[in-house]
């Protein structure tokens, strides 16, 4: 399998710049991810519980392997606050491959 195929983009929301900065140190504390990013918070509309909400949230970026995948997620899900966060995991097709293998490396997977 090429770096490519290995490499994941996982993304979550948080509820406030703390919650997410927390979240993001405890995964690269952890080496179950090589970068994280905090973006700006955005507002996102959604139907939970059959009533539409709306809520300011903090994305985040997270570049990991498909090998440390199993232990970010365990990560996420222990220090998450929501009931049920959004967790998803979007295959990297292509990427510069020095940067790919950075990942890996960081990951422990390298």
């Amino acid at each position: 399998m090429s770096t490519a195929a290995e490499t994941l983009l996982v993304i979550t929301h948080l509820p406030d710049r703390d919650a997410a900065m927390k979240l993001a140190n405890a995964v690269i504390d952890a080496r179950a991810a090589a970068c994280v990013n905090v973006l700006e918070p955005c507002t996102s509309v959604y139907r939970w519980q059959g009533k539409v909400e709306s809520a300011a949230e903090f994305p985040l970026l997270i570049k990991t392997t498909a090998a440390s995948y199993a232990a970010l997620e365990a990560l996420i899900l222990s220090l998450h606050p929501y009931e049920l966060p959004e967790i998803i995991a979007v295959p990297v097709a292509r990427g510069l491959p020095g940067y790919l293998q950075w990942v890996a490396g960081e990951t422990g997977n390298g």
